[in-house]
């Protein structure tokens, strides 16, 4: 069931908006008010959250909010990777809630917070017990990223690639699983109450090893989305429809982006689209397939 949608994923890292082309974030500001307006026309009951942003920086949540785009969104999400990539330490987490809160009343949730097996399993371990001691009381939702390594043959999205140096290779090894399928260490330790986040590709053959072991690791929580990009690819409604079907009994948070090349104002999926309208067109088409009202007014009537 979707719980919510989120719009965009970290527009504030080059890596996922290219603000090289928007440098004030006023073309993603329009396009997040445009959309919601539209979606709050479908399905008003229907939570919005603004894309999870890494770096946390109350900066950028002021910027958004004097274009209006708080008053367009119910949550502010971040993300969070102390372990691996920002400059603090995990034990700074409440510090970095505290730092947006002081700059909006909306709910946070914490959409990816995870630790790379990079340096040893131990790590991931202490990471894992960790973060859920910090952020599960203080937040309504936590997702780890990930459940599944990525796989060695794929490419990490991230801006610059092997550039990056051991920073770009941390990306292969966020998940609780090898990419066999075998779990690591941290398996053992997943803790009741926190989500997942986990990212599908076109036509993933790990789907449904995916949902095997959110179901053997009791996960009730899941952030996923689905690619605009992908979307015009061949069969990507039948494989959509797979996906969110596979996933249905999870209370799921739905992250739409990544901006096909043809509707960018440069040839490239963090681009800002030409058109707002056409990033709207597409996550209106999304609520009204995966999460119409009836199906959300369903869900909120069985959840109290």
């Amino acid at each position: 069931m979707i719980e919510a949608v989120m719009l965009w994923n970290e527009p504030n890292n080059l890596s996922h908006w290219d603000f090289k082309v928007d440098p004030d974030w006023k073309r993603f500001a329009e396009m997040v008010i445009t959309t919601s307006r539209a979606i709050r026309s479908e399905n008003p009951e229907l939570p919005l959250v603004l894309g999870g942003i890494s770096p946390i920086d109350p900066h950028f949540i002021n910027l958004l909010g004097s274009y209006g785009v708080l008053d367009a969104v119910d949550m502010v999400a971040l993300h969070g990777f102390p372990l691996d990539w920002n400059h603090w330490q995990i034990n700074e987490w409440p510090k970095k809630i505290d730092e947006i809160r002081a700059v909006t009343d909306k709910p946070i949730w914490v959409s990816e917070a995870g630790v790379s097996t990079f340096g040893a399993e131990e790590v991931q371990v202490f990471g894992l017990q960790r973060t859920a001691e910090l952020l599960l009381p203080i937040v309504d939702r936590v997702h780890w990223y990930s459940l599944l390594d990525l796989p060695a043959t794929w490419t990490a999205t991230t801006r610059h690639k092997e550039a990056e140096g051991s920073a770009y290779y941390r990306h292969y090894y966020m998940g609780l699983l090898r990419e066999d399928g075998t779990p690591k260490q941290a398996a053992d330790f997943f803790p009741q109450g926190m989500g997942i986040c986990q990212w599908f590709h076109y036509e993933d053959h790990r789907l449904d090893l995916a949902v095997e072991w959110l179901k053997k690791l009791n996960v009730k929580y899941l952030r996923t989305g689905i690619s605009w990009a992908d979307s015009f690819r061949p069969h990507a409604e039948a494989w959509f429809d797979r996906q969110m079907q596979a996933l249905e009994p999870f209370t799921t948070t739905l992250t739409l982006c990544f901006t096909p090349e043809h509707m960018g104002i440069v040839p490239h999926y963090t681009s800002p689209p030409r058109r707002a309208e056409d990033f709207t067109e597409f996550a209106l088409w999304a609520v009204q397939k995966y999460a119409p009202a009836a199906k959300t007014k369903e869900f909120l009537i069985g959840a109290r």
